[in-house]
């Protein structure tokens, strides 16, 4: 089943150019001792590593701090959920031969263990008076497409060898990421966008050396970062985020594509720190359930070491605002222009009717839809809408503006149940910007406790009601049968404007409150069996004291329904 909660797969569509086959055991790379990345978990982390040319410079490098680095990530695949690394470019200072070899040794620790990852070529690395029509050179002997054909993650590179793209699974749909040469040509630009044409539902990473430099407030294109996004990024949604190296300090900014959408720019560079930026790594983690992406930047290296001189203490880890920040991106509104979350259709009521439905309501209907003659009748006026909860059965709701509400009729057959062997209860609700009205009903018996001949606590209050208290917090107070005073649950504060399923579960002897199929905190843990009743109505958006309707809700109301035992999770309205 789709939810709002699954974004589409891409296409998974070969680009043009130098393609290399995905082999077939490429799902599941060994990750040493780390474990391996789960490929539909909501949190998972993207790795970069910035500028390590000063670490491979002739005879005056250190190659410890990248293996360090490299280390880390295998080691911690499994425990922070590394899905992808990426290098930014200028791997050597000079990009000779020995030391393009010698680092090319360092990544085959990824490459043995067939962790995806993608490399490009810096100004360091090569020719940096050329672009990608360069021809052969010793990067590219070493980290041409050739290198790649065991990756689980690479899947195509231009003519030239020089630009590559990599498509990984996280987060239960698939990312592409663009690693992308020094200088592109004409073909460099044509062979990208035809990438993306050929995945046209995939959220893009583009990767490059050169892009964004720091300016006085925040990052700024450089005159060749101007033609990458003219030529590309602007009037291509699906990249949301890029990240470069090449200069320094590192930076960050948001820009504006043709589209209105947020581009995240990042820089990232620590080769003029202590070291050589000691092979600094920088997480990016995503949260997909909380909608942003937690940045960290520091130094495995240094962190495993056993005793640290004055300078190296300073450089574990990094903090400040362009090291150490988050990144608020709502992922299903962002990537709706090219990647829709698919709208789950409408639900026919019989769809719904499990066994021991009671009640069904929907808001285009006054009528009980289980055919068992619990009606409603209504008291003052209500709005009908379209608006509802993503899995709603239906697609509709009421929304009461503190005057109206609606009451089982006289007759109904609710009205004089007792729900001894349990109940389940569920509602969608959706609270207006700046609820202010405290204890209104959701769900309430018309009659006191007083009616039933119960007399503890307050015998005014209704034997049953599910409202609200201040902030929107569920509460739902009865009067058990086995009880003379009330059993109370309660729930948290929910979100303004956003629609919630609720649910209120009895299983004959203990009862709990579910937010969206979460359950909450504060469940009474002494026994409550059934809900007393004088026979009287039961109140949908209103709360009663003593007979007498005192506060209609104040918001939306989508599909209700009542059913006389405990439903599992599995089995509420939005499954």
């Amino acid at each position: 089943m789709t939810t709002r909660r699954t974004f589409l797969l891409g296409t998974g569509v070969a680009a043009a150019g130098t393609l290399v086959p995905l082999p077939a055991a490429a799902a599941a790379p060994d990750s040493r001792t780390g474990g391996r990345p789960d490929a539909d978990g909501d949190r998972f982390t993207i790795a970069v590593i910035p500028d390590t040319q000063y670490l491979f410079d002739q005879d005056r490098g250190d190659s410890e701090p990248l293996d360090a680095s490299l280390r880390y990530l295998l080691d911690h695949t499994g425990r922070d959920n590394i899905v992808f690394i990426s290098h930014l470019g200028d791997l050597t200072e000079n990009g000779t031969k020995s030391e393009i070899e010698d680092i090319g040794r360092s990544f085959r620790a990824l490459d043995r263990h067939r962790v995806g990852y993608s490399v490009l070529a810096g100004n360091h690395d090569l020719d940096a008076r050329t672009d990608d029509q360069r021809g052969r050179t010793p990067y590219l002997d070493e980290f041409g497409p050739h290198r790649f054909r065991d990756s689980p993650t690479f899947r195509g590179a231009s003519p030239d060898g020089y630009n590559s793209y990599h498509v990984f699974r996280a987060g239960g749909r698939e990312w592409l990421v663009l690693a992308l040469d020094w200088r592109m040509s004409a073909k460099g630009f044509g062979w990208a966008r035809d990438v993306l044409k050929k995945h046209p539902k995939l959220p893009v990473i583009l990767t490059t050396h050169e892009l964004v430099h720091a300016g006085d407030a925040q990052a700024e294109l450089s005159d060749y970062g101007r033609r990458l996004w003219d030529e590309l990024i602007k009037d291509s949604d699906q990249i949301f985020l890029t990240i470069n190296g090449h200069f320094w300090p590192p930076a960050r900014a948001v820009l504006h594509n043709t589209a209105g959408n947020d581009v995240h720019v990042h820089i990232t560079n620590y080769q003029d720190r202590y070291y050589g930026g000691s092979a600094m790594i920088r997480l990016y983690q995503f949260d997909l359930a909380r909608n942003v992406v937690d940045v960290r930047t520091f130094s495995p290296w240094l962190q495993a070491k056993k005793s640290l001189n004055a300078l190296e203490r300073k450089e574990i880890e990094l903090t400040g605002d362009a090291d150490r920040f988050s990144v608020p991106i709502d992922f299903a509104k962002r990537f709706a222009g090219f990647a829709p979350v698919p709208v789950r259709p409408a639900r026919p009521a019989q769809q719904v009717l499990v066994p021991g439905t009671v009640a069904y309501w929907r808001a285009d209907s006054l009528k009980d839809l289980s055919g068992n003659g619990n009606d409603l009748r209504q008291v003052g006026t209500l709005t009908s809408t379209d608006d509802h909860h993503a899995d709603s059965p239906s697609h509709g709701s009421r929304f009461f503006d503190k005057q109206g509400y609606l009451s089982t009729v006289d007759n109904a057959p609710l009205n004089r149940m007792t729900f001894d062997r349990g109940y389940t209860i569920e509602a969608f609700v959706k609270l207006p910007r700046g609820f202010n009205h405290p204890w209104c009903g959701l769900f309430t018996k018309l009659a006191p406790g007083a009616a039933a001949g119960k007399t503890g606590d307050d015998p005014k209050e209704p034997l049953c009601t599910l409202n609200l208290a201040g902030g929107g917090g569920l509460q739902w107070a009865v009067f058990p049968r086995n009880q003379n005073g009330i059993s109370t649950n309660w729930g948290h504060e929910m979100d303004e404007e956003t629609w919630w399923h609720v649910a209120v579960v009895n299983d004959g002897t203990h009862t709990r409150l579910f937010v969206e199929g979460s359950e909450l905190l504060r469940n009474p843990s002494t026994p409550a069996t059934g809900i007393s009743t004088a026979g009287d109505p039961w109140l949908v958006g209103a709360y009663a004291y003593d007979r007498i309707v005192e506060k209609s809700y104040h918001g939306w109301l989508g599909d209700f329904r009542i059913v006389d035992h405990a439903l599992p999770v599995d089995k509420f309205l939005t499954r």
